[in-house]
């Protein structure tokens, strides 16, 4: 008989259901995005996403189910973030998968919203080589991990400041371009030269596989606004704004490939996969495949739908924990924190 998992995702600002078969079949993946709510805000603001994940996650839950042609008795259990995350958003989540885990006596899966992440190669590709090499870059985490086996990962490194995503979003709002940040900038940047402005590459030190990105972003306003000089009566345009915003980019993301040029240098590993939403950058995955050490690899470049936050992946990493025994009691806590310490073991 199938295992049929539905994931649940409230950590942030998409309301994500999903039902997976046998860990890796996605039959259905429903993401409502918050976008639009928080783009006067140029972020997202917890009370705002909270109350809008209460009105949205049980017809949510409820279009995942019928996408899937599949009752909530035929679930095999429902697996939720319950860390790292916004504590409001998390804990709408945890009420609706606790609710249902009650009212039809499923198992309750507790999942890490960052190791789901980490797992995508999983999902992705069941048959990906293990030890795998995972990068996880959004707007509230860049790090790197071993992947060495299902739910048993390391740390590598983790970024210092900003996360890639949060730089985007502060790079576009010092360009003028909407938010988020992210796909504006890869979007300016298509016609634009990516070495026309000589932008920082914080490395820190030379076998350091943490991130920095706060320097980048300060070279960029005084790029913009040089120090002793008048203020800038108007954004950039044209031109200046495609090179800006090309070389802005290139400087991420090239920061993100140089990382995990020395991590693959460091420690063995047969592929590499990425998730996260800077994950989705167009850039970056060009230069993953014609880098000539990473493209070596095996890759795995998850469909865009699964590297920006998304049930499918809560369900996926919810199943694996579920074969392993690893069910979570209905008194199950919203943590906002990530796991702590170098290495990360998913166990409740």
């Amino acid at each position: 008989m199938s295992e049929l998992i539905l994931g649940i995702e409230t950590s942030c600002d998409e309301t994500a259901a999903a039902v997976v078969e046998d860990g890796h079949v996605v039959r259905s993946n429903v993401v409502h995005s918050q976008i639009a709510l928080h783009q006067r805000w140029r972020g997202v603001v917890p009370e705002v996403a909270s109350r809008s994940h209460t009105e949205r996650i049980l017809p949510i839950v409820r279009a995942a189910l019928a996408d899937a042609q599949v009752t909530p008795e035929q679930l095999t259990a429902i697996a939720v973030t319950h860390r790292p995350g916004m504590i409001g958003c998390l804990l709408v989540g945890l009420a609706a998968a606790k609710a249902l885990a009650w009212r039809y006596g499923l198992p309750l899966v507790g999942v890490d919203h960052v190791q789901a992440h980490v797992h995508t190669g999983l999902l992705a590709d069941p048959q990906m080589p293990l030890p795998c090499l995972a990068l996880v870059a959004s707007g509230g985490h860049t790090a790197m991990y071993l992947l060495h086996e299902p739910a048993r990962t390391e740390r590598l490194g983790t970024t210092r400041d900003d996360a890639a995503g949060e730089a985007l979003d502060k790079g576009a709002a010092l360009l003028g371009l909407p938010y988020p940040g992210g796909p504006s900038i890869q979007n300016a940047a298509v016609s634009g030269n990516n070495k026309a402005y000589d932008l920082p590459r914080t490395m820190l030190g030379p076998d350091s596989l943490d991130f920095s990105f706060s320097g980048l972003k300060t070279a960029l306003l005084y790029t913009l606004r040089p120090q002793g000089a008048p203020e800038r009566a108007a954004p950039p345009e044209g031109d200046e704004l495609r090179d800006l915003a090309a070389s802005y980019q290139e400087a991420v993301v090239d920061i993100l490939i140089k990382k995990m040029r020395r991590a693959c240098e460091q420690h063995e590993v047969q592929s590499l996969c990425i998730g996260g939403g800077v994950a989705r950058n167009t850039r970056l995955r060009e230069r993953l495949r014609t880098d000539p050490v990473l493209s070596s690899l095996h890759l795995v470049l998850p469909d865009l739908s699964l590297c920006a936050d998304n049930g499918a992946m809560i369900a996926s990493l919810g199943s694996i924990l579920f074969r392993r025994g690893e069910i979570s009691p209905l008194d199950l806590d919203a943590i906002a924190t990530p796991q702590a310490g170098g290495k990360a073991k998913v166990r409740r």
